[in-house]
């Protein structure tokens, strides 16, 4: 086995695996039983919470493997370099392939900030009524809920009616309904 062949082999299993892998992502293949790797993402919790991506994941690998076994055989079979000269190069066009790859995926998995249950809790939203609230009927609250503005249909608490643009706390939301409170009898 010489070294071109050697760096065609890596090529083609990590260009294999990476195309395979991006199709079986993008069509949502997945195999019928599992496999652990050490290569993977690890989420882990603390003060700041996110996602941990380690350097040996599997598509940093793939992406090493790819690019070491195409930049070596390119260099053994047309440049004519001394082994360890290829070998260097090639080491290092892989290297340099991998980083690419994890910079590109920790980018990726920190792009959204971690979700907070607090930021989806609708109790205790405060809104303004759209619709007024006839005496024990039903109107419409705008509020907004994870930086996005909702509205729902809304009741008074207290069965009594609310005016147009009053300002309400949601006190209970259920089968899509937000039972509220005139913000003014909230705070005393």
């Amino acid at each position: 086995m010489t070294w071109s062949d050697c760096y065609l082999f890596c090529f083609i299993v990590g260009f294999a695996l990476s195309v395979l892998s991006f199709f079986a992502g993008a069509t949502h293949i997945h195999l019928p039983f599992k496999i652990h790797l050490p290569f993977h993402l690890e989420p882990y919790g603390g003060m700041g919470g996110g996602v941990h991506v380690s350097w040996f994941n599997a598509s940093s690998a793939m992406a090493f493997l790819a690019w070491f076994g195409g930049t070596g055989y390119l260099l053994t079979r047309h440049a004519h370099l001394v082994a360890l000269t290829s070998l260097a190069i090639s080491t290092l066009a892989g290297l340099l392939a991998g980083a690419a790859v994890f910079k590109f995926m920790v980018k990726l998995m920190h792009s959204d900030p971690p979700l907070r249950s607090e930021d989806y809790r609708i109790e205790g939203s405060l809104g303004t009524l759209s619709m007024p609230i006839r005496e024990k009927g039903t109107g419409e609250i705008i509020f907004s809920l994870a930086g996005a503005r909702r509205c729902a249909g809304a009741r008074c608490e207290d069965g009594k009616p609310l005016e147009k643009g009053a300002e309400v706390v949601i006190e209970r939301y259920e089968k899509g309904i937000a039972y509220v409170k005139r913000w003014d009898d909230f705070t005393n």
